[in-house]
């Protein structure tokens, strides 16, 4: 899907959830290739739910709860936020 959206020559690549069903090797070589398009000048889009590979890969973050946006920041920033622990990982953590 990827190569296909490519073969467009887009400034931005819109990706929903292209780790879904890969395996660790393949996250990693996904994200070796993202950041290659990244490096080229190339900006993407990225709707993901494994926030290991988006911790590692983007600049900014925006969080949505139940289609409102709950903060927009750093990985840094949205690791730290006190709503997106309660939100995503309950109020224990």
């Amino acid at each position: 899907e990827i190569a296909r959206a490519l073969s467009a020559d887009p400034t931005l690549l819109l990706l929903d959830e292209p780790a879904a069903g890969l395996r660790l090797k393949e996250k990693q070589a996904l994200a070796d290739v993202l950041r290659q398009l990244r490096g080229e000048g190339l900006s993407i889009l990225l709707v993901e739910h494994d926030m290991d590979l988006v911790m590692g890969l983007v600049d900014r973050i925006v969080v949505m709860e139940f289609g409102t946006k709950l903060i927009e920041g750093t990985p840094e920033e949205v690791q730290a936020s006190p709503a997106v622990r309660a939100a995503y990982l309950g109020t224990e953590h």
